[in-house]
């Protein structure tokens, strides 16, 4: 077993929500939630919309910290790929690729350095000078994820982002992300396509109600998932 990168014990965060006029409550986005993640393995997570995910990267990426339990870090610098991160619409391309790198925590120096492998990487051509403004949301998504995966991360954080931009760009995108999980990257990808978590992922866990109710192997935690899909009734309690 590799060594551990990160590991949530009993973790659950917590958003104030109103309940009414002058009044609030404690929505707990996540209330349960345990695992391990190892050093060079990548994770899948799954679970239907709502179900906590988005909040559980933003826990593992430092960016929140639980409201109860535990998030202990072994020693690792974890990243966020996010998509479009500072994007200003009135600025250029080249300009927004700047902007998001140093956002993300790339250096200016590094940014600039990479500015001609983005652009080619993005297929934006002449409308790489051109104010986002003008562009579609798939051009958008493709600069994107251009500047993102210039990141360099012990754990790298995917969330939903397997899939910009056109078909031809989708294929790139995915083999690109492919080949940093082939090279002993430690990744953590939250995803809806089972097929992808099936061929990217050593292991799942499954999120249901803010609870890790089940993880293991790939197949068994999938199969698992698909039976008690949403469209068949929530699973309230842990899967043994």
């Amino acid at each position: 077993m590799h060594e551990p990168a990160l590991s949530l014990h009993q973790a659950g965060v917590s958003y104030w929500r109103r309940a009414g006029w002058l009044r609030g409550e404690p929505y707990w986005a996540l209330r349960d939630v345990s695992f391990t993640l190892y050093r060079g393995e990548s994770l899948g997570v799954i679970g239907r919309n709502g179900a906590g995910k988005s909040t559980l990267l933003h826990l593992l990426a430092g960016i929140l910290s639980p409201d109860r339990g535990r998030l202990i870090n072994h020693g690792v610098r974890p990243t966020l790929l996010s998509l479009q991160i500072g994007f200003l619409p009135y600025l250029t391309g080249r300009q927004n690729a700047v902007l998001s790198g140093i956002l993300l925590g790339l250096s200016r120096r590094e940014v600039e350095r990479q500015l001609d492998e983005i652009q080619a990487f993005s297929e934006l051509g002449e409308f790489f000078d051109q104010p986002i403004n003008t562009y579609s949301s798939g051009m958008r998504a493709r600069l994107g994820f251009a500047v993102a995966i210039r990141l360099e991360a012990d754990v790298l954080l995917i969330d939903e982002v397997l899939a910009v931009g056109d078909a031809g760009f989708r294929k790139k995108s995915t083999e690109v992300l492919k080949d940093r999980i082939r090279s002993d990257k430690t990744v953590v990808i939250v995803s809806h396509n089972t097929g992808m978590l099936r061929q990217l992922c050593d292991r799942v866990v499954w999120i249901e109600d803010g609870v890790s109710c089940m993880e293991g192997p790939v197949g068994e935690v999938l199969e698992a998932y698909e039976r008690h899909s949403p469209t068949e009734g929530r699973l309230r309690t842990p899967v043994k």
